[in-house]
């Protein structure tokens, strides 16, 4: 059963970790179950609409919702549910939405993949606009028909999201 408590959210060369929930492609969210040590369905998503990359989790980490820090890793390939990459932060994308508790911040990592031979969709460790709309358009989507209410509420740079892990560390 997979166990994440010990691995932390940076590895020993500096870089972050993230433990991918749901891959590239699926169509269904995947959550860790952390008391069970499994990955269960969480919900589907809107039809026709897919994660266009890995998604997951920073490991060791807390945010402002309750859970830990909410990553995605921009590469071409798709892996599986409990591996964990080494990446290197792009961005972070403020995301606030309803709960239970009112409206929240639920922040979203936008990494790139820091292993060798990783396969990154940048060119220069910028996003273009194209790529930021895309990225707000479907993390708004992906919450449809949920009552989260999702707003995007903007966006920082890798510095940012690297020192919002640091602050976000257990």
């Amino acid at each position: 059963m997979p166990n994440f408590s010990h691995v932390e959210p940076f590895d020993a060369k500096g870089r972050v970790q993230m433990v991918v929930e749901t891959p590239r492609g699926s169509t269904i969210k995947f959550k860790l179950d952390e008391e069970k040590g499994i990955f269960t369905v969480s919900r589907s998503l809107t039809a026709g609409l897919s994660y266009p990359f890995d998604w997951g989790f920073v490991p060791g980490t807390l945010s402002e919702d309750g859970d830990a820090v909410d990553a995605l890793c921009l590469h071409r390939a798709t892996s599986f549910p409990g591996a964990v990459l080494p990446c290197r932060c792009l961005a972070l994308v403020a995301v606030d939405q309803q709960s239970s508790k009112g409206r929240v911040s639920n922040p979203r990592l936008i990494l790139a993949p820091a292993w060798e031979g990783g396969d990154t969709l940048e060119i220069d460790g910028t996003l273009s606009d194209r790529a930021k709309s895309e990225l707000e358009a479907f993390f708004l989507n992906a919450t449809l028909f949920t009552d989260k209410d999702a707003r995007i509420v903007g966006w920082h740079d890798a510095a940012a999201a690297e020192s919002y892990v640091r602050k976000a560390r257990l």
